[in-house]
């Protein structure tokens, strides 16, 4: 039972971790940092604002790398660990969530590395980023509302794991 609490509480820390840095401005250094440093990024695309396109651009693809390879570490621990400790069907939904933050964040990244701003008109940039943006808001958002479920989860388990024992 104390391995059970221990990995209930190591990922509530990991998820507490990635939530206190979405909202702050920093590089990308550790795996929960990464989500931080996309949020960062985000604020740095300003529509219509050539200068420092490409360095943003590559920051941004930075980002995105370093979170797709931290997330999957996240995940690839949470579906070993926790599916004795929720069962099933329960992973089964947690896993789904997981397949669609990785899609989005496959997606994501060619989008970015394969976008050209240069040359484009204001009208032209302004749609491109845009639609970056939107992307990455939707990664930020699947991240965000995933890691608010799946606590919840960890919090009931951890409660039931500290009556039990």
């Amino acid at each position: 039972m104390p391995d059970s609490l221990a990995i209930i509480n190591r990922v509530i820390e990991e998820h507490q971790r990635i939530r206190e840095h979405v909202k702050l401005v920093g590089d990308s250094v550790s795996d929960p940092e990464a989500l931080r440093s996309l949020e960062k990024v985000r604020a740095d695309w300003i529509p219509g604002r050539l200068e420092d396109v490409s360095e943003k651009q590559k920051r941004l693809q930075q980002t995105l790398s370093v979170l797709g390879e931290g997330l999957k570490r996240h995940f690839d621990f949470e579906e070993k660990a926790l599916p004795p400790l929720l069962g099933e069907l329960l992973m089964q939904s947690l896993i789904i969530d997981h397949r669609a933050i990785m899609k989005e964040i496959g997606e994501a990244t060619p989008v970015v590395a394969d976008t050209k701003l240069e040359g484009l008109n204001r009208d032209e940039l302004i749609a491109k980023e845009s639609h970056i943006q939107q992307m990455v808001n939707n990664i930020c958002q699947l991240v965000e509302e995933h890691t608010a479920r799946e606590e919840t989860i960890l919090f009931m388990v951890q409660t039931a794991l500290k009556e039990k024992g």
